[in-house]
This record gives C-alpha cells, sequence and structure tokens, in this order.
C-alpha cells in the first residue's frame, strides 16, 4: 500500500474496514465508548505512519500535538464558553499545525538520536506547562467540565458512545480519505524516496527540508485532530495526554499492525486496545506483561506486522488454487 501508484481507486477490500466499523456499531453497542477511543487512536496512529511510516521521520514525542489538540479543544470548552465541536476541532488543527511547523523546522535538520531527544524534550515542555498552569488546565487534577454542543445541534453526546461513535467514524474516514490520497500521488512518491535514500532524493534536486517540515506538519495537524477528539468524548482532559505513554503505545500499535502499510494503523490500535481491555480485567497487575509478549511475538516472527503474516498467507492460501487450475487444464 506504500508509496505511488498509477491506479489510485479505492479497492473493494478498502472498504471492508468501514463496513466493520457500521457493523460494530449494531452489533456492539455496549461496548461503543471503547469502539469510540479505538477510531481515536486509529487516527492518532495514521498522522504517526504517515511520518514514520513513509517518511521516515523517527519520533517519540507525537503525543506533544495530541495533547495540546485535546487541551485545546478543552479549554475552549470549558474556559471560554466555545461549545461548538467543529470551532474546537479546527481550533485543536490550527494549534498542532503551528507547532508541527515551529518545531518541525528546527528539529528536522538534526537526524537520528539528536532528533529522538528533542521530540522528547518538546514534549516535556509542553507537559511542565500544562503540570503548572493550574488556572488553565488544572495542572495534575486534570481539565474538568470540558463542554461540547450536540453534534449540529442534534446529536448529543451520551454515557452510551453512540454520538461519539459516529462522529469519530466519519472525522477518522476524513482523514483517511487525505493521506490515501496524499500516499497515492507524486508527493507520496517522494516521501517514500525520502525515507529509502536521503541522499538520492538531493542529487535529484528534490527540496527535502521543506517536504520534510510540510509532511511533519500535517502529521502534527492529524494528531492534534485526535487529541480533540479524546476531549469531546471524554470531556476531561489530563496530564497523561502529554506524557510519553501515548508515544511509547502509539508506537507499540504501529509495530503490531504495521510500519508504512497505511492499514497497519487500523489493525495495530484495535488489537492493542482490544487486548489492553481484556487483559486488565482478566489481570489487572500483569496486563502489561501479555502485551509485552504479544509484541515480542510479531518483532520475531512477524516483521511486517500482522499485516505482514496477511500477505505472507494469502499466497500461499492461493497456490492450490492455481495448482488445480493447471492440473485441470
Amino acid at each position: 500500500m506504500s508509496g505511488y501508484t498509477s491506479d489510485p481507486r479505492i479497492r473493494w477490500t478498502e472498504w471492508l474496514p468501514w463496513v466493520a466499523g457500521l457493523a460494530f456499531f449494531f452489533l456492539l453497542p455496549e461496548y461503543l465508548s471503547l469502539g469510540a477511543r479505538i477510531l481515536i487512536y486509529i487516527l492518532f496512529a495514521l498522522s504517526l505512519d504517515l511520518i514514520l511510516g513513509y517518511a521516515g521521520i523517527i519520533t517519540l514525542g507525537h503525543s506533544a500535538f495530541f495533547g495540546l489538540g485535546a487541551y485545546t479543544a478543552g479549554v475552549l470548552g470549558a474556559k471560554f464558553g466555545i461549545t461548538d465541536p467543529f470551532l474546537q476541532l479546527a481550533a485543536a488543527a490550527a494549534m498542532a499545525a503551528l507547532l508541527g511547523i515551529v518545531t518541525g523546522a528546527v528539529i528536522l535538520r538534526t537526524r537520528a538520536l539528536t532528533l529522538l531527544m528533542l521530540t522528547l524534550a518538546i514534549t516535556a515542555i509542553l507537559l511542565e506547562i500544562a503540570n503548572k498552569w493550574t488556572t488553565m488546565t488544572g495542572g495534575a487534577d486534570g481539565l474538568q467540565g470540558v463542554k461540547t454542543d450536540p453534534i449540529l445541534g442534534l446529536f448529543r453526546f451520551d454515557i452510551f458512545g453512540k454520538t461519539a461513535f459516529i462522529y469519530c467514524l466519519i472525522v477518522l474516514f476524513l482523514g483517511w480519505l487525505v493521506v490515501r490520497r496524499l500516499i497515492y500521488s507524486p508527493f507520496g512518491a517522494m516521501l517514500t524516496g525520502l525515507r529509502e535514500n536521503t541522499q538520492r532524493m538531493h542529487a535529484i534536486g528534490a527540496p527535502v527540508y521543506w517536504r520534510l517540515v510540510l509532511v511533519y506538519t500535517m502529521s502534527a495537524t492529524m494528531a492534534g485532530v485526535a487529541g480533540a477528539l479524546l476531549a469531546q468524548v471524554n470531556q476531561f482532559v489530563g496530564l497523561n495526554v502529554l506524557g510519553l505513554e501515548p508515544s511509547g503505545d502509539l508506537l507499540v500499535m504501529l509495530i503490531l499492525g504495521g510500519v508504512g502499510r497505511l492499514y497497519g494503523a487500523f489493525v495495530g490500535p484495535v488489537v492493542y486496545l482490544i487486548a489492553q481491555d481484556y487483559l486488565a480485567k482478566q489481570y489487572p497487575e500483569y496486563w502489561y506483561f501479555g502485551v509485552g509478549a504479544l509484541l515480542i511475538v510479531v518483532v520475531l516472527f512477524a516483521r511486517g506486522g500482522i499485516l505482514g503474516i496477511i500477505d505472507k498467507w494469502l499466497p500461499a492460501l492461493s497456490r492450490p488454487k492455481s495448482s488445480a487450475r493447471a492440473s485441470a487444464r
């Protein structure tokens, strides 16, 4: 799925996640709150995959944009009385984009470990600001009383998660369309070239630095929207949205699903969050052990993630059919 193709049309198999999402809504209404959280993290993972899987930008500070988006939407709803959900999303996207372009212009001049440490430093700074600015963010107690109007004035967020699930599904669908259009384009081919060989892209005259800044800003914008969705759905924002844990969890999700494969960002969060929910209920003290064991198995035996396993199985399943047809002829 990665890179440029001459045929960017959507294949029928690519509609399966959306059919599954609608089926989840009707068949599992008691799990819609969990489903909304999964959809938010899919969007978050999609934003990270855009820079990690396609542009090769390694980061452990992607939660900076996620947290900034959450606090932007939360502060507007709790402190300034701006409760329109779409205005909150737009403001969160704008703030995350601003942070992305400002920080990206600096850190993308570096490479490897320096880049990694700078992304962590930016997240740590935002975390400290959120922790100390108690009058605006609530500090360690979190930002409470986040208010959001009903969607289109008709659909109110409720404890059952019906509105939240459909709302998050629609926003995710729009984000997916943008990312898919991007990677199935010449710009997407350039991103793949940057990931594979930056020096060669320099040699052919490609504007490497500004392309990286642009895709980094786009990724930050999507992460900010995901954070705003979390604030609107939960009506609460805690300091954990700016911690190292969300970035680490997100990286694990991508590795589980498959980095740089577009739909790995769909598979990984589903597997990780469902496993987390189940193991936390069954083994509340040891659930991290189960998730860690799952990650080790995937890393050792499926280098391309869960989608890599599927790619290996599909040819094997198709061989008997093709051989049977050949013998029949």
